[in-house]
């Protein structure tokens, strides 16, 4: 046996060698088998077989386990690069956002023969990616790339060199790139909660407020949290919205506090860890008075900035899903809580304020600004404007309604007509939370893995899929497995000492670790995993634990 100190406390661990002797009573299996039934001990589907992998799982409260899996070894075929970057396209502040590096092939011969004249060691390499369910797969473009380094210091001396002859590029490791004969290594950690045993807590949480972000450590430290993982796909760039707004769907206690990106999935958890599934949601919402309504465009969001796109008929540039992508529509009616922040969104419009009633006090025109306690308001923008100063007279009672529907368009929960108690659910119980995400990886046991559907296919910018969905990046993932388990995982990326996963080795694994239905929550620097508030896996960022939107906690028993 195996001591191990985590957040929680003191545990004991069990290490498990794949190929290996099991080590005392636990249980092992050569890669490609499965031991025990009800154990995902299947190896993790990772390089080539037979690489040797470790598995340390302690428990850190009933029902609530913990396995971190080491799998492969350093690779010394693994090299250092320079990818040349394409100049073109707005920048963005989102530190996941890809780089334009893939080109057509006359260009990158093109390019590639430019460097060579300029004394550059430059190569052409065809990017060829697999099929999913949704997309064909094949050829992305091809990609320029100078020199092949020991080190990255070498490479990011080449960088600079190229750099004073007039290209760009960055420092990239090959292990990055999704080959299956990379050897590793992986670090993956898996968090899994048996409801037979479990006797805690399992909600998302955004903290004090949607509008800002907060580290997943302390969204854990806060809820006095076992466990906890970061959570859904949320607004980064002011110029996209608010930051720390989820980017979807989010509910939280019952309560629907954002609206989905429609027909994208969201996980669905509730708070005795029983249940959990993986829905694709739209909605429907309206406000209400004595003799009209009107149809709303969103919830606690900025008018007119709709992140992740799909969202209604009139949207630009699309209203289907388009992930990373900040649709946009000048004549929005969007309501909003107390949960959205201290004040609301400031801008030209029009915003009804309503008290904890749905009485309206004060139409403010421009829009913007704090709210009664325990009210709301609707802000309204454009040819909306109009519309709501006829129905929003002060005085007047109006009725703020919201219907979440699943895939096959039934309503799964329901507003309770009131001014601010957005999204109580009745199809779901109080304790419920929602977050987003996309795609999906596993659906009924099978890879089903969804990037088309969920716009993470960029018809006009190859080289944001080939960055976001192609190359292995720091993942969060979760499902639930045959036997009703929650599970909850992070692969670290982004380093020479964990390579991360693609989409579709995300899929993989999800499946390897039992998973029956499974998806894709927000990754990159946000990847993290924290055990009693502290961090336990190796963040991506340079600055460190990114914050975030939204995260799930693990909770103890509460006496």
């Amino acid at each position: 046996m195996k001591k191990r100190v985590c957040g929680a406390g003191v545990v004991l661990g069990v290490l498990v060698a794949f190929g290996a002797l099991p080590a005392q009573t636990s249980t092992a299996a050569p890669p490609g088998t499965r031991a025990g039934a009800g154990h995902s001990l299947w190896a993790l589907p990772l390089g080539p077989a037979g690489l040797t992998e470790t598995r340390t799982t302690t428990t850190l409260q009933p029902g609530v386990t913990l396995t971190r899996i080491v799998r492969g070894e350093a690779d010394p075929a693994l090299r250092w690069t320079v990818e040349v970057s394409i100049p073109g396209g707005p920048g963005s502040p989102d530190p996941d956002a890809p780089p334009a590096v893939l080109k057509d092939e006359k260009s990158a011969g093109e390019l590639a023969d430019g460097l060579r004249r300029a004394g550059f060691a430059a190569r052409v390499e065809r990017v060829v990616t697999p099929s999913t369910a949704d997309y064909a797969g094949g050829t992305l473009g091809r990609r320029v790339r100078v020199g092949s380094f020991g080190s990255e210091s070498a490479a990011t001396a080449e960088r600079a060199r190229l750099k004073a002859a007039g290209y760009t590029g960055s420092a990239v490791y090959t292990g990055w790139d999704g080959d299956s004969s990379a050897r590793g290594p992986w670090h993956v950690d898996v968090l899994t909660i048996d409801p037979r045993r479990f006797h805690g807590g399992l909600r998302a949480s955004y903290g004090p407020d949607l509008e800002n972000r907060e580290t997943t450590s302390a969204l854990s430290g806060a809820a006095g949290a076992t466990a906890a993982v970061n959570a859904g796909f949320f607004v980064l760039d002011p110029a996209a919205g608010a930051p720390g707004d989820p980017a979807g769907v989010g509910m939280y206690g019952g309560r629907l506090l954002s609206e989905p990106v429609a027909g994208r999935p969201g996980l669905v958890v509730h708070g005795d860890g029983r249940g959990t599934e993986i829905t694709r949601f739209t909605w429907r919402g309206r406000v209400a008075g004595q003799y009209a309504s009107l149809a709303l465009s969103g919830i606690n969001r900025v008018p007119g900035l709709i992140r992740n796109c799909g969202g209604r008929p009139g949207d630009l540039p699309t209203s289907a899903p388009l992930h990373d992508v900040t649709c946009t529509n000048p004549d929005e009616l969007v309501a909003f809580t107390g949960d959205f922040a201290g004040r609301t969104p400031q801008g030209a419009g029009a915003e009804a304020v309503l008290d904890a009633r749905g009485r309206v006090v004060e139409v403010r025109s421009p829009r913007g600004g704090p709210l009664p306690a325990g009210g709301g308001s609707v802000q309204a923008t454009g040819r909306r404007v109009a519309e709501l100063t006829r129905l929003a007279r002060p005085g007047e009672h109006l009725r703020v309604t919201t219907d979440l529907l699943d895939r096959r368009g039934l309503r799964v929960s329901s507003s309770p007509g009131t001014a601010t108690g957005h999204g109580t659910a009745t199809g779901h119980g109080h304790g419920t939370s929602i977050v987003n995400g996309g795609p999906e990886l596993v659906r009924d046991g099978r890879l089903h893995v969804t990037p088309a559907t969920d716009g993470m296919v960029h018809p006009d910018d190859p080289s944001w899929y080939y960055g976001w969905v192609h190359k292995r990046n720091p993942r969060t993932l979760a499902g639930v497995d045959a036997d009703g388990r929650t599970v909850l995982v992070t692969a670290d990326g982004r380093s020479t000492a964990a390579l991360g996963l693609s989409i579709t080795e995300s899929a993989a694994v999800a499946r390897a670790l039992g998973l029956r239905d499974a998806v894709n929550l927000d990754g990159g620097g946000s990847t993290t995993m924290a055990v009693g508030g502290t961090v336990l896996n190796d963040p991506s960022d340079a600055t460190g634990e990114r914050p975030v939107g939204d995260a799930l906690l693990i909770l103890p028993r509460r006496d």
